[in-house]
């Protein structure tokens, strides 16, 4: 123990060798680890990761922290990340192995409302949405810090195992980092977190036709003809009104002409 009532300093090498022997640990009793690895020095290449990371450093309330958190992340401290509705679970390695919990709150209804009122129109189609493809201006409106998707800081509620009294120790900045990594991959993770539908935001109309004439409905028998190669008969037309007056007139003299000649005999 330091003077100051700390652990003393872990190397990194040491500190990921503890993080494997946990994890060898608890995989024995069926307990799946999901590490924060990053491919290089940067923590997120994606919109999502990039503008969870912004909205981060942003917050003057979180600023003397970050740093440390940065490199925590970076050397591969954040063992374990698991994020579900409202919550953040973690373990990160330090000179021991801490636990982390982060809640952070959904969002409001009506401002959830009104947020996807404004992306109306801006965002076509789920992956469009996932990849971060869209205007200017819908990447403004999530990224507001009062109206948009990222929680302001009032919103997160952050506790470590270790024995650091601050709000925000190095671990749970880490951790926050963490999450923008994890973003780049599952960015549908945020609005899980958020607790918010992210289909709202997609500019999908289904207009279903309110009247079907008979055409739409009925081949022809020519389509149906060459649809399937057959013939089909044609039924014989019936005669004309005209023909059919006719064909009465000729039958009834018919009749008279056969009523004179019994009379006759």
């Amino acid at each position: 123990m330091s003077m100051y009532g700390f652990p003393p300093y872990v190397p990194v090498a040491q500190r990921r060798a503890q993080a494997r022997r946990h994890a060898a640990k608890a995989a024995k009793k069926g307990e799946v680890f999901t590490p924060v690895e990053l491919c290089g020095r940067t923590i997120s290449s994606t919109f999502w990761g990039k503008a969870w990371c912004t909205n981060l450093e942003s917050y003057s309330d979180f600023e003397n922290r970050l740093p440390r958190g940065r490199t925590y992340v970076r050397n591969g401290s954040v063992v374990d990340l698991k994020v579900s509705p409202g919550t953040i679970k973690a373990l990160v390695s330090g000179s021991s192995l801490y636990s982390v919990t982060i809640k952070i709150k959904n969002i409001p209804t009506p401002q959830w409302k009104k947020l996807s009122a404004k992306c109306a129109g801006g965002i076509d189609s789920l992956v469009e949405l996932l990849q971060g493809k869209f205007s200017s201006a819908v990447m403004q409106i999530m990224s507001d810090h009062k109206t948009g998707l990222f929680p302001a800081p009032k919103e997160i509620e952050m506790k470590c195992s270790c024995p650091d009294w601050a709000t925000m120790c190095k671990h749970c900045a880490a951790v926050l980092y963490g999450v923008g990594a994890r973003l780049d991959d599952k960015p549908e993770l945020l609005f899980v977190l958020r607790g918010v539908d992210h289909h709202d935001l997609l500019n999908v109309k289904t207009t279903l036709p309110t009247t079907t004439t008979k055409s739409a409905k009925v081949l022809s028998e020519d389509s149906v003809a060459n649809i399937f190669g057959i013939e089909l008969d044609t039924p014989a037309e019936p005669p004309a009104p005209a023909a059919q007056a006719s064909s009465a007139r000729t039958r009834k003299k018919k009749l008279e002409r056969k009523r004179r000649g019994v009379r006759r005999k």
